[in-house]
């Protein structure tokens, strides 16, 4: 899975999942400042994103995560560590 394929994926559960429109969602897109995610959010994100790996997520990969890039190279460096 490339950084493109999670991205649209991102950009898909964002908009379905909490009505933001596409337009807004870019890589630098802060996700609590431009996007008015909040932790309840996030963790709904989170729920959404733990297919593309098939396992469970910990949050603490996700402590750092600020951009909607931040989320892209968090699963993109799960997805590897997986797949090694």
């Amino acid at each position: 899975m490339t950084k493109d394929d999670i991205l649209q994926k991102i950009v898909s559960i964002l908009h379905d999942t909490f009505d933001i429109e596409v337009a807004r969602i870019t890589p630098e897109a802060r996700l609590y400042d431009d996007l008015d995610i909040d932790s309840i959010d996030a963790i709904d994100l989170i729920v959404q994103l733990k297919p593309l790996l098939g396992k469970r997520l910990q949050p603490e990969a996700f402590k750092s995560v600020r951009t909607v890039q931040d989320v892209v190279d968090a699963i993109h460096a799960l997805a590897t560590e997986t797949a090694a």
